[in-house]
């Protein structure tokens, strides 16, 4: 069974002052797990999580995290604003993008962040856009083949990610005749993996090419981005990562590898849905019951809200707080109101028994939640709160309204006077 850090007295309480749909994030819970997972490389001096900006783009947990020591890995001009808005600056951010543009080149190249290159073709794409190259680059490497994969990220002889290892030599061979000091390397090899050997496999492939590089360039690599792919458990019966022991056993490889070539480069991370993923709550009211062939439970939440589930068939655990041990009342299909039927949180789920007005709560919610929202049949976007480590409960961000959606419309005068008529 999951827990839930408040109970059925606190959501009553909030009901009455935020209308659900919401999202809740567990303040303290971001702070342990940002604690656990610096504990978890302490031995490595240069050692940075960069938070990716994509799982939870919400300032007020990007400040949090900003506070923490974490920077920010960024893949588009508002996300490069956003961390420089949250406290980082300079090296503090990474451009991890790929098709990257040549506002996004210059948006990264202004505040000075690591730019991570996606393709060998985009040393030119770089160059023409900021008219020179950085002094410190990164290179995004796929070998074509790592253990498995899933339906988030793919396989990676099918993914549009990275280089080769050809082409990232070539590469370096380039940059180093065009300037370039300090280099980095950085691949993501999986999504949303329970495994922990995933980290120290990944640790074999990059601090093995590392040694390659070292050969081949003469270049000891700065810094090596491990990028994230550590899941959480989203199912009650999964074990979560003990990210201590990863980080242990990511030593014992580093220290086989790259110290007796005397290569010592920084570790980076970019955790984002091992950060806040477990640690976000969305909030959603019963609204309806139908009997058809199959049981349904309508709620106010749709998949415009948590995508996840509709587009990769994703679990989320249900919890109907105040009656986490109260008798099933069957199988129900858990279902939003859009005009798609893949809008379900949860299929033959055993429920206890729900009326309308009862409010139910999404578990692991917290990273690619409310990030990747929609506005698809009008449905307005829900706000955020963080129940804060001494219980309050703070708005972060306001439920969209209305007039938000119509915003960037170019309206003729007609069709602003038919909405002041409604």
């Amino acid at each position: 069974m999951k827990s839930l850090p408040f109970n059925i007295e606190d959501v009553r309480r909030w009901a009455e002052d935020y209308p659900t749909p919401f999202y809740v994030y567990d303040e303290k819970g971001i702070r342990d797990t940002v604690t656990a997972l610096k504990e978890a490389f302490s031995w490595n001096e240069g050692f940075r999580e960069y938070f990716a900006v994509k799982a939870t783009p919400t300032p007020a947990v990007l400040r949090l995290l900003s506070d923490l020591g974490c920077g920010f890995d960024c893949a588009s001009v508002p996300e490069i604003m956003l961390a420089r808005c949250s406290g980082a600056e300079g090296h503090g951010i990474i451009l991890s993008s790929n098709e990257t543009s040549r506002t996004e080149y210059k948006a990264a190249y202004d505040a000075g962040a690591i730019i991570n290159l996606d393709d060998y073709t985009q040393i030119d794409n770089l160059e023409r856009s900021i008219g020179c190259i950085p002094d410190t680059i990164c290179l995004r490497f796929n070998p074509g083949a790592f253990g498995t994969s899933n339906d988030i990220i793919g396989h990676l002889y099918d993914s549009k990610f990275g280089m080769t290892e050809e082409q990232l030599m070539a590469a370096i061979s380039v940059l180093k005749e065009k300037g370039v000091r300090e280099f980095g390397v950085h691949a993501m090899l999986s999504s949303c993996s329970l495994n922990e050997d995933y980290y120290p496999s990944l640790a074999e492939e990059l601090f093995s090419l590392a040694v390659r590089i070292k050969e081949s360039q003469g270049v000891s690599l700065s810094f090596i981005d491990m990028s994230g792919g550590i899941g959480i458990p989203y199912r009650p019966e999964e074990k979560p990562v003990d990210i201590r022991a990863v980080g242990a056993e990511v030593k014992k490889v580093y220290d086989r590898l790259l110290v007796p070539e005397g290569i010592k480069p920084a570790i980076f991370t970019e955790l984002g849905r091992f950060i806040t993923g477990p640690h976000g709550y969305l909030l959603t009211s019963v609204i309806g019951k139908k009997h058809i062939y199959k049981e349904y439970i309508g709620v106010d939440a749709t998949a415009s809200c948590l995508m996840r589930p509709a587009i990769y068939g994703s679990y989320h655990h249900i919890t109907v707080p105040g009656r986490e041990n109260a008798p099933s009342a069957g199988t129900f299909d858990v279902v939003g109101s859009l005009c798609e039927n893949n809008d379900k949180f949860a299929i033959d789920r055993e429920l206890p028994e729900l009326s309308e007005g009862d409010i139910i709560v999404i578990h692991d919610a917290g990273a690619h939640g409310h990030s990747m929202g929609y506005t698809y049949n009008g449905k307005l976007r829900p706000a955020e709160l963080m129940l804060m480590e001494d219980r309050e409960l703070k708005l972060i961000r306001r439920a969209q309204t209305v007039d938000d959606y119509f915003a960037t419309l170019d309206c003729d005068n007609d069709f602003i006077d038919a909405r002041s008529r409604l």
